[in-house]
């Protein structure tokens, strides 16, 4: 819908322009990540989110993070990691335990198996993000296209810190 409106109704509707700048973005959102995670399948049977799982583990301090840091990192629901580190967990790439220093919070590290998982996917990866992200544009692009996603994700209040540290406390 564009910005005319209905009478009674007070929502700002977008504009022909913010409509020619959210309607490519929206779709470049759904088919990056829907070619990211099935790059990811194909070649190394792990999801676009265990693989943020499994390398945001592989930065941490001990590769390992609270389970809520970890959400926050994968941006995902902490039902949506509890069942993605299960399946990790399944293939011996992570495991959970309590906190030492609180054994009310469950941790997540990342196992030696999983580390070499990470070692062993991340090229195809890392070839799949430059084909379809970083090649097609230049430079001054691509510091922007870093500037705006920081400002959009904050926006959404899930800023992270990368590499990841657990929370202080």
């Amino acid at each position: 819908m564009t910005d005319e409106t209905t009478p009674g109704d007070d929502t700002p509707w977008l504009s022909a322009t913010e409509l020619e700048s959210w309607v490519p973005l929206s779709g470049m959102l759904l088919g990056l990540v829907s070619a990211l995670d099935a790059q990811l399948q194909s070649d190394a049977k792990v999801s676009f989110f265990g693989y943020l799982v499994l390398a945001g583990l592989s930065e941490a301090p001990g590769r390992t993070l609270p389970m809520s840091d970890l959400s926050v990192l994968a941006h995902g629901s902490l039902s949506r990691l509890s069942h993605a580190v299960s399946t990790l967990e399944k293939r011996g790439w992570v495991r959970r335990s309590p906190s030492p220093g609180n054994g009310r919070v469950t941790v997540a590290t990342l196992t030696d198996a999983g580390y070499d998982k990470l070692v062993a996917t991340a090229p195809g990866h890392v070839e799949a993000v430059r084909r379809l992200v970083l090649d097609p544009i230049d430079a001054d692009q691509l510091r922007a296209l870093g500037q705006i996603s920081t400002v959009i994700r904050d926006s959404m209040g899930s800023p992270c810190a990368w590499p990841p540290r657990p929370a202080a406390g």
